[in-house]
This record gives C-alpha cells, structure tokens and sequence, in this order.
C-alpha cells in the first residue's frame, strides 16, 4: 500500500517541478514562493477552523487534530527547513535546465538513505545498497554531463542552491519520520503548511518594503495556482505512505525522486534543452536505482 502511495506522490510531484518552471519564467523567486506558500496555507486553513469547531470527528479523513506546545515547536522546526529547501530549489530550477536539476533533486535520497541508516537505524539490504551506489555513480555522471553546457558543479552557485536545497530537503525528511511518531499525518501536513506561511510573511514584507523583491509587476500563468495544488496533493500521499508503520523512508524518498522523468520529458519538449542523449543514460540509471531499491523492499 504505501509503495503505491509513493509512486502517486512522485507522479503529482514531478507536475509541480513542470509548473515551478514555468512560473518562475520571468517572475523574481520570493514573491512566487510567497503566493505559493500562501495559497496552500489559505487552501487547508478552514480544514484546521472546522476541526476545531468540531465539525469533523476525530476519525474523519480530513481531521485536523491539535497539538501540545512543544508540538507545536516541533513542526515550526519542520516548516524553517521546508522554507529554506524551498527558497533554494526554486532560485536553482529559475537559473538551470530543468533536464539538469531533476536528476541533481532525484540524488536527495541518497542522502536520505544516508541518514536513514546512521540516525535512524534502518538496515538495507544487498540490493537497496546496490541501488544507492547506483544513484551516487549517475550523479559523478551527471557532473560530466553539466560540464558541456558550461555549468562547473563546483564554480556555479545555483549548483550549490541546489545541493542546499537537497540536504535541508533531505533532513526534513527524516525529521517527518520522528513527527509522525506523534503526530497524525494530515495534521502534520497542515500545521507546517500554515506555519509557513506565518514564518515567510515577515521576511517577504521585508524584502518588499526595501524594494528588492521583483522589478515591476508578476506575469500571471495559470500554472501559478497549480503549484500550490499538486504540492499538497502529492504531500498529504507522501505523509499518508510514511505513516505506515511498513514503510521505508529511503525508499519512499527514492520513489518520490521517480519524479524525474515527468521533468525530464518536459524539459526536453516543452523547453527544448540541450545535450539530451547524455542525461537520458544519467536518468536511465538513476531509473534503475530505483527500480533495484523497490524491488529490493518488496
């Protein structure tokens, strides 16, 4: 069950990095992070308002429970490094061929993996470790393949955005597994969500009133609101599949890095990048990492 729950949540997920993209086309990276955060907040917010009004039992799908102050502290900690994965990665995927930073975000689980068997005691077996020295060999690769559109991974600061953008992403992941030994799922999803945009309205106020935030006004696309949409769709099935007591965050965290291939194809049609035929075998193999990793969880 939450294998297919994280192959749905990869699948939702690679459709928001298509409408980041496009988003940020033309549009400063704070105010698009901003509406976007917002948005999500205001989208769960009644949720929270009518569980508290007990208008949903505490059974139902969509039950916001309440959390104790340290709770509360807990997942105010989860939202600052949601916020700083977020604010990276977006100014990475703004500056970068999408062809190139889908395969650089899918190696986060390797550090998650990582993590996952020194703080959390996870033991993999033969072929899940096969698998990450798999996903470890496509990004040397992908390195060599950067090279021949001039972006150097050690010289180019977006690359180091989004190496940034992949260890608070991968840390906030682990931290989800400690949440929910608590925490419900959904409400966890909604608490930080909110707690987000609370934590960014300050410093986009800020940055706004010193007039560094955009030059003239946001090119409006309809892909601006779908941003907010599939993130939350493809959250609430990614907590929901870590909930299980089964589940494997390295290989959730792998599964959900599958999402590649939807940016990928985009990137390759849609914004007709170049050097294709070199990042096809990167992806193949990152690919095959992650076939190795499911079917050594099965």
């Amino acid at each position: 069950m939450w294998l297919g729950l994280a192959g749905l949540s990869a699948v939702l997920l690679g459709c928001y990095e298509v409408c980041k993209k496009i988003s940020l086309r033309g549009n400063a990276v704070l105010p698009i992070l901003y509406f976007n955060t917002c948005m999500g907040g205001l989208v769960l917010l009644p949720l929270l308002w009518l569980s508290k009004k007990g208008h949903f039992s505490e059974d139902a799908l969509l039950y916001v429970a309440p959390l104790r102050v340290e709770e509360h502290g807990a997942v105010a900690l989860k939202s600052v490094l949601v916020l700083a994965s977020w604010w990276t990665g977006y100014s990475a995927v703004k500056h970068l061929p999408l062809t190139l930073t889908g395969p650089i975000k899918a190696s986060q689980p390797v550090i998650t993996v990582m993590g996952a068997v020194v703080i959390l005691g996870e033991n993999l077996n033969v072929m899940q470790w096969a698998g990450v020295g798999l996903a470890f060999l496509s990004f040397y690769l992908l390195s060599a393949t950067g090279k021949k559109e001039g972006v150097s991974f050690g010289r180019n600061g977006y690359i180091w955005l989004m190496l940034i953008s992949i260890v608070t992403g991968a840390l906030s992941g682990l931290y989800d597994r400690y949440l929910l030994l608590s925490i419900p799922p959904f409400s966890l999803q909604v608490w930080f969500t909110v707690y987000q945009a609370v934590l960014l309205t300050p410093v986009y106020l800020f940055f706004h009133i010193k007039g560094k935030t955009w030059k003239g006004s946001i090119t409006w696309r309809w892909q601006l609101p779908l941003v907010s949409i599939l993130l939350l769709s493809a959250d609430y099935f990614y907590f929901v599949a870590l909930s299980d007591s089964e589940a494997l965050i390295s290989v959730i965290s792998m599964m959900r890095r599958s999402n590649v291939v939807i940016t990928f194809l985009f990137g390759a049609y849609y914004f007709h990048e170049r050097n294709l035929r070199a990042k096809s075998i990167d992806l193949f193999l990152i690919l095959l990492a992650m076939i190795i990793l499911y079917f050594g969880s099965l």
